[in-house]
């Protein structure tokens, strides 16, 4: 065999080897940004178990953990930077890599309607570009949030509370004379049970799985806002994924949004269990409520649109409100 046919033939195993590499099972490191087994985390937790059993061959995923493994305020930097591949974390803990990650809980309309007006597209190019991640998957819509107090109020006012806040809350609680204090989750608990603090915001469910319930008193009515759980990949690791390992995440993250409805059902048994923990509503009624709401939307998208006035007031169009 000539040195021509040699390399010849050596080309050729290396051109049908190459293909085969580059289709080789790939695994992906994540992270959650709330506790392992809590409300906010099991949903990400099943998306999990889904790829590893229908991604058998092509790809998997790596389970490193919670808060435990990575302070929550540190994820979206970590997927930034490539720490890990892809996580379960709400846009209130990286706005200040993304500040227009607050305006997402303005965004109410169902993931379907936001994947076909281009709001998950849009939203999409700003992760891609302030936080070198792809958006894969929104989380909990219709899951609205409340503020709890531990001290009765008898008007719509926060004058006098300290309140546990992160982004989501802040401007609402600030508009109302409150004193905001930013803490992460893990440090809810005793913050309440040491008066650091006089109440906190939350969604309407997951306060059990923290052991909140024993420390809170009131649930202020009403709810307002969305809360959304993102899982964010990576973008280079997206990048340099096969088609075939994208359609696995992608399958799995339209399973994903499509669990959302199990919500509503469950809202409403978070609310009865809170009863029956004694947690008792405050209500000023109709009125009252419907002003509450506006002001809230009003705050929010008056702060996300001093931070970043061309994107946020793009966001508050595709919104609608």
């Amino acid at each position: 065999m000539g040195i021509r046919t040699v390399f010849a033939v050596t080309g050729l195993a290396l051109a049908t080897a190459m293909p085969q590499a580059s289709a080789q099972e790939v695994t992906l490191r994540a992270v959650t940004s709330f506790a392992e087994g809590t409300q906010f985390s099991r949903p990400f937790e099943r998306f999990i178990e889904k790829v590893n059993k229908d991604g058998k061959g092509i790809i998997q995923i790596n389970f490193i953990g919670g808060p435990r493994a990575m302070p929550p305020f540190e994820v979206g930097n970590a997927v930034r930077s490539g720490v890990v591949d892809i996580a379960n974390v709400t846009g209130a803990f990286y706005t200040n890599l993304m500040p227009e990650a607050d305006a997402m809980k303005l965004i109410t309309k169902p993931m379907s309607e936001q994947r076909k007006n281009g709001t998950w597209e849009y939203l999409n190019q700003l992760h891609n570009q302030k936080m070198n991640a792809y958006y894969l998957a929104r989380q909990f819509h219709n899951v609205p949030f409340h503020i709890y107090l531990n001290k009765k109020i008898d008007k719509m006012d926060f004058t006098g509370l300290k309140i546990r806040v992160t982004p989501v809350y802040r401007d609402i609680v600030q508009a109302l004379g409150g004193t905001p204090i930013t803490t992460p989750p893990g440090e809810v608990y005793t913050a309440l049970e040491r008066g650091v603090v006089d109440g906190y915001g939350w969604p309407v469910s997951g306060i059990f799985d923290l052991g909140w319930d024993k420390a809170t008193k009131f649930r202020l009515e009403p709810s307002f806002y969305g809360a959304e759980v993102n899982v964010l990949v990576n973008l280079d690791k997206w990048k340099s994924l096969t088609d075939a390992q994208r359609k696995v995440l992608t399958d799995a993250a339209a399973w994903l949004e499509a669990a959302d409805e199990e919500n509503v059902a469950i809202n409403k048994a978070e609310v009865e269990r809170q009863t029956k923990a004694g947690i008792q509503a405050i209500d000023f009624g109709p009125a009252v409520s419907e002003e509450f709401r506006k002001k809230a939307n009003d705050v929010g998208w008056q702060s996300v649109i001093a931070k970043s006035p061309e994107t946020g007031k793009k966001l508050r169009e595709l919104a609608g409100n």
